[in-house]
């Protein structure tokens, strides 16, 4: 055999080994795929597909973001909050930096504009709860008279953050833990309502949640109406003939439904004290849950839905003609004026 034919085929084969030996050696033993540089990276996205149109608005909803990682221990190992535009980017996922093992992903997020509600500061995973910030009157009850920051929980366990080269990428589901009420009141006659003769409310004990969003044990808190109007809008009757309808419109923001609550909706009229109307506000709300949504679970379909709007009718004595009841559109004829 040539000599040099010899030499050229025996430093091709030795070429080839010294090169799979520098990747054993610089991947930690494992030959991989992809690129060759042999990084790990972890990504965080965030999912807000949880309402009644099965659609991710993450985008359109919520510009502040934190997330915390917890250890088997239940420890938070990192953190970090990220805001503005870039949440609204296409494909924002926040970039993670951690050690490789399995991690519990809890998230709050939403917007921060009002201050409305508080997280505090701890390494324990179960002390991140979210707290409502309220005012108390003189009696030391507790009230609040200004629309909320939107506010949602996420919360995605056991996953595993591999020590293979690749980028991996984790999804949060979120939830949406605050809930805007619209009440209309409109009189049967035609007549003009008064927006400022009447007092709209909503109470309920919902102003804490845990870091599992399940809610704590809570004083009882009022929630006024932060914005109030009055409107009008016409029918046409017959030929060349119209008739306007007047109604006050009150909207009012309040934390978790959760079912099995005594959340209470309720109008009071200022000029005598008299309470217009008191209602169970989540056993109207299930009440048009509807046919399409007869397979969700109630508690699945108070966390889906985000906004309510009821209409009451009213008699010439401002009173609530409780026969029926228009709520998000659906009429509602109550045979038990009880419930």
């Amino acid at each position: 055999m040539d000599i040099r034919s010899y030499i050229r085929k025996t430093s091709g084969k030795l070429l080839a080994v010294i090169a799979c030996a520098s990747m054993l050696y610089a991947c930690d033993g494992l030959i991989y795929d992809g690129e060759g540089d042999c990084s790990v990276n972890y990504r965080v996205k965030f999912r807000y597909d949880y309402n009644m149109k099965f659609a991710d608005a993450f985008a359109h909803e919520v510009n502040v973001v934190t997330l915390y990682l917890l250890n088997a221990d239940g420890r938070v190992v990192w953190q970090r909050t990220e805001q503005g535009e870039a949440l609204a980017a296409d494909g924002y996922a926040m970039t993670v930096d951690v050690e490789p093992g399995e991690y519990d992903l809890l998230a709050w997020c939403g917007t921060t504009d009002k201050g409305s509600f508080s997280i505090p500061e701890t390494t324990v995973g179960k002390g991140l709860t979210c707290t409502l910030d309220r005012q108390h009157d003189t009696g030391n009850k507790a009230f609040v008279t200004e629309d909320l920051d939107r506010l949602f929980h996420g919360w995605l366990p056991k996953q595993t953050f591999g020590k293979t080269e690749g980028t991996y990428t984790y999804t949060v589901p979120l939830v949406k833990n605050t809930n805007n009420v619209r009440v209309v009141l409109q009189h049967l006659s035609g007549e003009a309502v008064d927006k400022d003769k009447f007092v709209f409310s909503i109470t309920d004990t919902n102003g804490s949640m845990d870091w599992d969003n399940k809610l704590l044990p809570d004083e009882l808190v009022t929630f006024y109406a932060w914005h109030t109007d009055a409107g009008e809008a016409g029918m046409d009757t017959q030929p060349a003939s119209r008739a306007a309808f007047s109604a006050a419109i009150a909207e009012l923001t309040v934390p978790r439904l959760v079912k099995g609550q005594e959340t209470r909706l309720a109008v009071t009229n200022k000029e005598t004290g008299k309470t217009v109307f008191s209602i169970p506000l989540i056993d109207y709300a299930l009440l048009v849950k509807g046919f399409y949504n007869r397979a969700m679970g109630d508690q699945e379909y108070l966390d889906r839905q985000d906004l309510y709007d009821l209409v009451f009718f009213l008699d010439e004595g401002d009173r609530w003609l409780d026969t029926y009841i228009y709520i998000n559109s659906w009429k509602v004829v109550l045979h038990n004026s009880e419930l």
